[in-house]
């Protein structure tokens, strides 16, 4: 006879889970059992690290658009999930998260390792409950995959240790809940009146100067936005999310936008007279054109996203996709293009910078030059995950993202250390695709264990680890946004590519940029988990598109307070404005 736990794993399987992510421990101990028995339904990934099971949780519903899931025991297991499920909150990406709890008749009695689970996981779940015996069971796992997929958020199911050993069906169930749940999830293409439609078109054919603004809710829309953008001689602007919307070598993209973005995506938001926000909603505001200058379209399949970030005048409810394909035959072509070749030979200068700027050969090493050899090399495939920090504007800047690639890191949370989680995940997903992480020492080190989970798997991930031995974003906001000098940001020295020895996997250093192209290949073609360990200028500055006088000012405090490394940063920052002077 099964178990309730069995009951568990047969549901949530039902619901398409086909790989758990997780760290066994006594309070799931029949959870395990039943993933034993089904190994041959549902993979089991032991982690190091339970944050980095939700992460991995996370990262497989980003790149697979299927119900994610997690396992971690009672307690300590529990709270250590939270960060990466807060990842899947603010992203709006489902997963279910599996919890223990201690037994069932103590929960009250401050028994060890009890915690108020259901409290806990309060803020982050869009669904939170537990299981309180046999006949329960299946209804609770039912309704948790179905407000995760529908709500596209946490769901959380807890269930007390001996519950998870009790036989099916054990107890009576209440004639109330009898049939009360199916295992069917209902699909729908979300779509606007034609009403509100018409209005969107009519404001997007009087304007003269249209900006698209894609995040992650338009990946998978690719060829209606560009669509959508030749009709307008439109430029699109991608939030980092959105980064694999639309390739970066399409003509009607300007890149990224914000710190990390690019002077084109600044001038095309500063300058437009009309605003279609496709699936994003890109937090930082002072990018945004002024509220009387652009009149405001917003594409999004969640009314409560509909001008969050800019006062729009329509908000289109649904798929976007679907909603772009009913808007492009109401939008008529737009005859004067200079607004997009405008922001198209912006392009070409920035894309001009971002070369020099790559392809330099100081030493110590400069960053953009191994993302943009990671670039060059990476698979028409590839799938790129990577980490919060300097490490995301020479990703974000540097790798011109193909059509058929992914990209993806923890986007509203900015948190460090999924980079790692992520590239495994994406391994586990698609085995036969190329599965990169360009990480920071920094990051890199928060959840290093799990290079031992990919050997551990046999999953041939590359890990591409920018070691500058400082928590470089950190020190530059101290300088840049407070005019302190940095201070608590120095790294120690860890050897990287010894430890992914020690591990068992390959490990490589690199320190001279042309030296670096070769190595990233052979770690590339070594068919075993492989790490690149390349050291580089700590006093590179991710340098925003545009610095205002604000930045300049608090910067120049900075030195005259202090900084340690003052003349070092000078150097650096004088040798490559002369170098972008003189080939640009």
């Amino acid at each position: 006879m099964s178990t309730t736990a069995d009951c568990l794993i047969e549901t949530i399987h039902h619901w398409g889970v086909d790989t758990v992510f997780g760290l066994p421990g006594d309070g799931i101990n029949g959870i395990m059992e039943s993933l034993r028995q089904n190994a041959d339904k549902i993979r089991f990934i032991q982690v190091r690290h339970e944050e980095s099971a939700a992460f991995m949780a996370t990262a497989y519903a980003k790149y697979t658009g299927r119900l994610g899931c997690c396992v971690a025991t009672s307690g300590p297991g529990a709270i250590h999930l939270l960060n990466g499920l807060y990842d899947a909150k603010l992203d709006q990406v489902p997963v279910i998260a599996l919890t223990g709890q201690t037994y069932h008749d103590l929960i009250g009695s401050y028994y060890q390792q009890e915690i108020n689970e259901l409290s806990l996981f309060e803020d982050v779940a869009v669904y939170n409950q537990r299981v309180m015996g046999p006949a329960n069971v299946r209804l609770v796992a039912d309704v948790a995959c179905r407000t995760a997929l529908a709500r596209r958020g946490v769901s959380h199911v807890c269930i007390p240790t001996d519950m998870q050993h009790w036989k099916m069906p054990g107890h009576p169930s209440s004639a109330k809940v009898l049939g009360a749940t199916s295992q069917v999830y209902a699909y729908g293409q979300r779509l606007p009146s034609a009403a509100e439609l018409q209005r969107a078109a009519n404001i997007l054919n009087r304007a003269k100067r249209v900006c698209i603004l894609a995040g992650q809710g338009a990946l998978g829309a690719g060829p209606e936005l560009e669509a959508m953008a030749d009709k307008l001689a439109a430029p699109i602007v991608k939030a980092l999310l959105g980064k694999a919307c639309v390739p970066d070598d399409s003509p009607f993209t300007t890149g990224g936008i914000g710190l990390l973005g690019t002077k084109p995506s600044v001038e095309a938001m500063a300058n437009c007279d009309a605003l279609l926000i496709v699936g994003s909603t890109f937090p930082y505001m002072n990018f945004y054109p002024k509220h009387s200058q652009a009149r405001g379209i917003q594409i999004d399949i969640d009314p409560v996203r509909i001008g969050l970030r800019y006062p729009v005048e329509v908000g289109l409810v649904g798929d976007a996709k679907a909603t772009l394909e009913a808007l492009l035959p109401l939008v008529k072509v737009h005859a004067d293009r200079s607004f997009l070749q405008e922001a198209q030979e912006g392009m070409a200068d920035w894309w001009k910078l971002m070369e020099v700027r790559s392809t330099s050969d100081a030493m110590p090493m400069h960053p953009q030059v191994v993302s943009r050899a990671v670039s060059e090399l990476a698979d028409g495939n590839a799938i790129i995950s990577t980490d919060s920090g300097t490490i995301t504007t020479w990703i974000a800047r540097d790798f011109k993202i193909r059509r058929g690639q992914m990209f993806s890191l923890a986007g509203n949370l900015a948190t460090m250390a999924c980079g790692l989680p992520y590239a495994i995940a994406a391994k586990v997903a698609y085995p036969d695709r190329q599965s990169i992480a360009f990480v920071g020492d920094g990051a890199f080190t928060m959840l290093m264990g799990e290079f031992a989970t990919a050997v551990k798997y046999d999953l041939p991930i590359l890990c591409v680890v920018i070691k500058n031995n400082v928590l470089g974003q950190i020190m530059w906001e101290q300088m840049v946004f407070l005019g302190n000098p940095q201070y608590g940001v120095d790294l120690w020295p860890i050897d990287f590519a010894a430890y992914a020895r020690a591990c068992g996997g390959i490990g490589y250093c690199v320190e001279r940029p042309q030296d670096v192209k070769p190595v990233i290949a052979e770690a590339m073609q070594s068919g075993k988990p492989a790490l690149v360990e390349c050291l580089v200028n700590p006093y590179e500055p991710p340098m925003p598109a545009e610095i205002t006088p604000e930045q300049a000012w608090h910067f120049a405090e900075a030195m005259a307070r202090g900084e340690p490394n003052r003349t070092r940063i000078a150097e650096t920052l004088f040798r490559d404005r002369i170098r972008e002077l003189t080939k640009v």
